[in-house]
């Protein structure tokens, strides 16, 4: 069945939505107020035409934008994708009966993501290496890719032989690299086992292509330098697969905000601190009690600190926040917090907060929903939302991050 739809606004997940005939119908990849065609399946519309296009449509700067899964929004121009991401915070914020001033958003450059998760497929001819197209078990090549830094970009060589050494054409291989201030960290999940020599070609292939590190299937096999990143005076080891923020001009986004939120204030806790990308700046000016359920991310943050020099005491502490929140009375002294909790939000640490003494927080959230879910208790308790800080690391997709600063 062939369609002609108007396009009434675009979803917080990116896709086009419209009024059919038996309810909502989904369209991607097009714009509000664009009157499209195309066959319906189910609540999707499928092989579109653009009829009539929005201004705010524009030619994607990839040229793998149709077929790769990585990007949802490379058709709308950067003022598009700006509003609509403010919009997700504020429909967010709505949703629970809160409203916020929000600051303008901070947006990651093209070309600028030091890190990503790329899928190996061994081939008869050699070895596939890319994104799956969105949808799909298609892997899409991407060798032009406008969304990669170009230092991980440069490494795609080291990936298609790592492939080659260790995948199969029965399985995909997971490769996630980071870039590091030692070269590319490496870090595959999927591959066949160490046997018949593979560490020591992994070895040798880290030395050719200058990776600083090759994690396999879960086991360091090569470190060639280093893998380190910097926070503030800090020089940091990240555990493979550790979490990092996805580009530097995010990260400094956020701890701007952060910083800003939580002033002058000499005492500090940090919840969710994982490798110290709060914690360890904050420590300049301020103690810091250093929260992460990760021991290995409490260990890397601890030594960067002790070798950094002139930053106050930090303390860290291995706890998992989920099921052994910090109580009120343990805020006692403290002058600030901070919060960086995973997509699911913190509902139990956020309900003792709520009972908490503590004069400000920097809340800071990947997830707007959960964000505003958990700011309704603490605003219900007496909390106060002075501003929000929208921060666009994950350029062309539905992702949002934000910081938000909340106080007494």
């Amino acid at each position: 069945m062939t369609l002609r739809l108007s396009i009434d606004r675009v979803g917080h997940l990116g896709d086009g939505v419209a009024m059919g005939p038996d309810g909502p119908v989904f369209v991607p990849q097009v714009l509000p107020g664009e009157v499209v065609e195309g066959a319906l399946q189910g609540d999707r519309l499928t092989d579109v035409r653009i009829v009539t296009p929005s201004p705010d449509r524009i030619r994607p700067p990839c040229p793998h934008a149709r077929t790769c899964g990585g990007c949802l929004m490379q058709h709308a121009s950067d003022a598009f994708v700006a509003d609509w991401k403010q919009g997700i915070v504020r429909g967010a914020l709505a949703g629970q009966g809160l409203e916020a001033p929000l600051r303008p958003i901070v947006t990651s450059p093209p070309r600028s993501r030091r890190r990503a998760t790329l899928t190996g497929r061994k081939t008869k001819g050699g070895a596939l290496l890319g994104f799956h197209a969105r949808a799909s078990d298609l892997l899409v090549a991407v060798p032009n890719c406008q969304l990669l830094h170009p230092d991980l970009v440069a490494a795609f060589p080291a990936l298609d032989a790592m492939t080659r050494l260790g995948g199969s054409r029965s399985a995909e291989l997971a490769l996630t690299v980071t870039r590091t201030l030692g070269g590319p960290d490496v870090a595959v999940t999927g591959g066949k086992p160490d046997e018949d020599g593979l560490s020591l070609d992994l070895a040798r292939l880290a030395e050719t292509h200058g990776l600083s590190r090759v994690t396999w299937n879960g086991e360091v096999v090569a470190i060639r330098a280093q893998p380190n990143q910097r926070f503030g005076r800090a020089l940091v080891t990240p555990p493979p697969g550790a979490f990092l923020q996805a580009t530097i001009e995010g990260e400094a986004g956020l701890l701007a905000a952060v910083t800003e939120a939580v002033g002058g204030a000499r005492r500090i806790v940090d919840l969710f601190a994982g490798c110290g990308t709060f914690a360890l700046p904050l420590a300049e000016r301020a103690e810091v009690h250093a929260v992460e359920g990760e021991a290995a991310m409490v260990q890397a943050m601890e030594k960067g600190w002790r070798g950094a020099e002139g930053l106050k005491r930090l303390q860290g502490e291995t706890r998992d926040l989920f099921r052994r929140p910090l109580e009120p009375d343990e805020f006692k002294g403290i002058e600030a917090v901070v919060i960086d909790p995973p997509r699911a939000g913190a509902e139990a640490q956020v309900a003792r907060l709520a009972e908490s003494k503590v004069p400000v927080m920097a809340f800071v959230s990947c997830n707007p929903v959960t964000f505003a879910r958990d700011a309704k208790v603490l605003v219900e308790a007496g909390w106060r939302i002075d501003w929000v800080q929208v921060v666009d690391q994950f350029r062309w997709s539905s992702h949002v991050e934000l910081v938000a600063r909340l106080s007494r």
